[in-house]
């Protein structure tokens, strides 16, 4: 199946007006956002349904459809990219992205959503015509069409090779990752089919999202007051909102006293603020503080025991969301602009720090699923260095007696362990913690002393801490 150029209307056949559809419009333009821009879903969406909702365009119901239209078609990128690649006569490659895009939300629609495959498939003809043009609304009709034939489970049968014969490509196909996340999320796991297929189906759905009671500001017995609102299930400050809760409806979140933070940065956090010390308890790191959630709650816990935080955040747009994060906080803290690499402060001034680094974020594939089709094997040599970098800083800003917080929102081990080990090798005076017990009732965390945290074991982000303390 080949796009069709557009052609000249027969004489004497009635013109008829694409009718625009504001739901299917918004969605197109943020995937053409993602791909244009690199641009991230969960930034462009919120200002274009905003405007949506302010033009009179939008109810809550057509919302609701864009979001799952958008996040979907990005999430089963790559199971729609296999289908329409079999359904077209050339390489993926050589099909315009806007029309992709249109094809990728039609495909959703038909194999991934009830709505009646008629209704699909009219519905993305006309998207169709109104932004390509009626040629190629033409060659979209035909590759719907086609794919309307057979549900999912016979499209994947179809193109994804038998488990047997290629186990990775099965899963990247059937779980819609590339190849080379599916190798490394593996590898993270320690083998086993059922637990990367788990992993791999979590990261394909919808996250809960959930909210952080910053202490001393408010309390999860204020959030749960809120109609969507359900307890957290690990951390003591954490309220999770059901389907349909609006965050920015919250009270105390439009007023900074509670955040939205997935409930394993919580933890990775609070880890550490409760991680067991030699002598003074003042003065707290965040080293890689952007854009604040874990600062804000270490921030109010120091709050609590007397200490402060200083927030240190390299690019200055961040370190003021950081900021914004803080402001209010109930006691002593700074942000400042810094590099971590270079840091301003002298050597052994902290008791407690962490050190979140820069990473390729596959732990957060839930939240931006976009990211998979982004990051390549050749990233993670990108952040080697400057992870390093950073762990070292954080051995070198701590006392002698105090403790260090690594962390990271990638499972893979290039990000997690591998860097603590070859870091710690420079540092003889120094040893690892056990993390486990210190997120209490949390299950699942392997032999330490090192914790991993799944989204499929947890519900959380996929989190990695490891806590070392300095001892001479």
């Amino acid at each position: 199946m080949s796009e069709q150029s557009p052609r000249p209307r027969k004489p004497g056949k009635p013109y008829r007006r694409p009718q625009k559809d504001p739901v299917r419009i918004l969605a197109f333009e943020a995937l053409r956002a993602v791909d244009e821009r690199d641009a991230y879903a969960n930034l462009v969406l919120p200002p274009l349904l905003r405007k949506a909702r302010e033009k009179g365009d939008f109810d809550t119901r057509d919302a609701a459809l864009a979001t799952e239209l958008v996040y979907g078609t990005l999430r089963r990128q790559g199971t729609y990219d296999a289908i329409i690649a079999s359904c077209v006569d050339r390489p993926l490659r050589e099909v315009d992205p806007p029309v992709l895009d249109v094809l990728s939300l039609g495909v959703h629609q038909l194999l991934g959503t009830r709505i009646p495959s008629h209704a699909a498939v009219s519905a993305s003809v006309e998207l169709a015509r109104v932004v390509l043009g009626d040629g190629r609304a033409k060659f979209v009709n035909a590759v719907l069409r086609k794919v309307a034939r057979d549900d999912l489970d016979t499209w994947i049968e179809r193109v994804a090779p038998p488990y047997d014969d290629d186990p990775e490509d099965n899963l990247a196909i059937v779980h819609s990752h590339p190849r080379w996340v599916v190798s490394a999320l593996w590898d993270s796991l320690g083998g086993g089919r059922a637990g990367i297929e788990n992993l791999l189906e979590a990261d394909n759905e919808r996250p809960e999202v959930t909210l952080v009671a910053r202490p001393g500001r408010s309390t999860t017995e204020e959030l749960l007051r809120e109609e969507a609102a359900l307890p957290g299930r690990w951390s003591p400050y954490a309220v999770r909102l059901s389907e349909g809760g609006e965050p920015g409806a919250v009270a105390a979140v439009k007023e900074g006293r509670a955040g939205v933070q997935d409930e394993g940065s919580q933890l990775v956090a609070l880890a550490l603020a409760n991680a067991p010390l030699d002598g003074p308890d003042e003065k707290w790191l965040d080293g890689c503080a952007g854009p604040g959630g874990k600062a804000a709650l270490l921030a109010a816990v120091a709050a609590e025991r007397g200490a402060m935080l200083l927030a240190s955040e390299k690019q200055p747009h961040r370190a003021g969301l950081v900021a914004k994060a803080l402001a209010g906080n109930p006691g002593p803290y700074q942000v400042i602009a810094a590099d971590g690499t270079r840091p301003p402060w002298r050597p052994g001034s902290f008791d407690r720090v962490l050190m979140d680094v820069p990473c390729t974020g596959l732990g957060a594939l839930r939240r931006r699923p976009e990211a998979r089709w982004r990051r390549r094997p050749e990233d993670l040599e990108s952040f080697a260095p400057l992870q390093r970098d950073l762990l070292r800083t954080a051995l070198e800003s701590v006392r002698v007696g105090g403790v260090v917080g690594y962390a990271t929102c990638s499972p893979h081990l290039a990000e997690t362990r591998a860097v603590v080990d070859d870091v710690l090798k420079q540092y003889p005076h120094t040893e690892l913690i056990d993390a486990r017990p210190l997120l209490p009732d949390v299950l699942e965390l392997g032999a330490g002393p090192d914790v991993q945290l799944w989204p499929h074991l947890h519900g959380t982000d996929a989190m990695y801490l490891a806590l070392i303390r300095r001892t001479a």
